[in-house]
């Protein structure tokens, strides 16, 4: 992934010295053109095209920003009540996720969300303790989890 990023950048700066205008409107062309190529030369490469990579960081970062917009609106829903109606918990949430950087990247991903908070990480890393400020069902709860943030994890961890 980063030697096509790299040479794409190199395609890149040769486009701009090539016509001698160092704008970013030439840059930007230039590395259009080195995505093109390197798209369309992907099968000579020992690893997966770079920009579906990109794409699935641009994914998780769009669901964490749309995640975090809807449990804001909740909290703030909660706030405003006159009476409290949440049901407060802990509950386990068993991951598929691997490696310590994906499984901190998920506990982090709880943490910024508001109403949420991982507690704790078993010793073997497979089960997450979270805290939820209104838990209906705790398996709905870790249902949704894994079918958003862990899966948007996987697609950008593993090929």
């Amino acid at each position: 992934m980063a030697l096509q990023l790299l040479l794409n950048l190199i395609i890149a700066f040769v486009w701009m010295f090539l016509f001698n205008d160092w704008s970013f409107q030439r840059l930007l062309v230039g590395y259009l053109l080195g995505v093109l190529l390197i798209g369309l030369l992907h099968r000579f490469w020992p690893h997966e095209f770079y920009m579906k990579r990109l794409w699935a960081i641009v994914k998780l970062l769009l669901l964490f920003v749309k995640e975090l917009l809807i449990s804001s609106f909740a909290v703030m829903v909660q706030i405003v009540k006159p009476r409290l109606s949440i049901r407060p918990g802990i509950f386990a949430l068993k991951t598929e996720l691997k490696s310590d950087w994906e499984i901190t990247i998920l506990s982090c991903l709880i943490c910024l969300t508001p109403g949420t908070l991982t507690l704790d990480v078993s010793k073997d890393g497979q089960i997450l303790y979270i805290h939820a400020m209104d838990i209906e069902d705790a398996d709905e709860l870790s249902k949704q989890i894994k079918e958003t943030f862990e899966k948007a994890i996987l697609e950008v961890t593993r090929p």
